[in-house]
């Protein structure tokens, strides 16, 4: 608002815009001379202008590898009281990030290239009755020994978890297994829709042309 007072007082008035919008000519006058003096600013934006030259200095002397967690504990210990979420709203304001242990996984690499079966479900996930509609996906975990792929089949109908396999790699036999095991448990009828998405290396387009 404060904004759009700005753009239309010399035409219009600040008074008769302030009558038509929910805020006070005062606190409009209040926010201009902020701007333009800023012993008139607030308690927390001094607060603010301080805690950003110290994160920037933390940031910068550690090679601008620390996170939110590393740079609230290195002002701790520098004598400055300040809370994590406010360490984390001001490097979010300033664009500073930690840098991330790992490789950066990514389960899905759509290849446009790979026939794709027919779209049955048009992302309407729902389903009558039992065995009449699953979806299938893959995701990662963290473990004490690294990362693990983990494939899992769902019954619409029930949210049930029907098939599931675990893998170190992103290979095409793990998604399958989890699609055998959940028609070796469930025995479905003929009709049965198998719905995934279009990741060409985790071999659900192979799966549902399996099954």
């Amino acid at each position: 608002m404060i904004a759009f007072i700005d753009e239309h007082r010399d035409v219009y008035g600040i008074e008769p815009i302030c009558r038509l919008l929910p805020i006070a000519p005062s606190t409009y006058y209040r926010h201009a001379g902020r701007r333009s003096d800023p012993e008139q600013w607030p308690a927390r934006a001094h607060r603010d202008i301080e805690l950003n030259a110290l994160i920037r200095a933390v940031w910068d002397e550690n090679f601008g590898v620390y996170g939110v967690r590393k740079v609230w504990r290195q002002l701790l210990r520098d004598g400055v009281k300040v809370a994590r979420c406010t360490v984390a709203r001001l490097m979010k304001v300033m664009g500073l990030e930690g840098v991330r242990r790992g490789r950066r996984i990514k389960t899905t690499q759509r290849d446009d290239a790979v026939p794709c079966p027919l779209d049955r479900v048009k992302r309407q996930f729902r389903a009558e009755r039992p065995n009449a509609l699953w979806v299938a996906d893959f995701t990662y975990c963290w473990t004490w020994s690294g990362f693990v792929y983990v494939a899992f089949v769902t019954d619409v109908f029930a949210r049930r978890i029907v098939g599931w396999r675990v893998s170190a790699s992103m290979r095409t036999d793990f998604v399958l297994d989890a699609l055998n095991q959940a028609l070796h448990d469930r025995q479905p009828p003929p009709g049965l829709i198998h719905h995934s998405d279009h990741g060409s290396q985790g071999g659900f387009n192979r799966s549902s042309q399996h099954l």
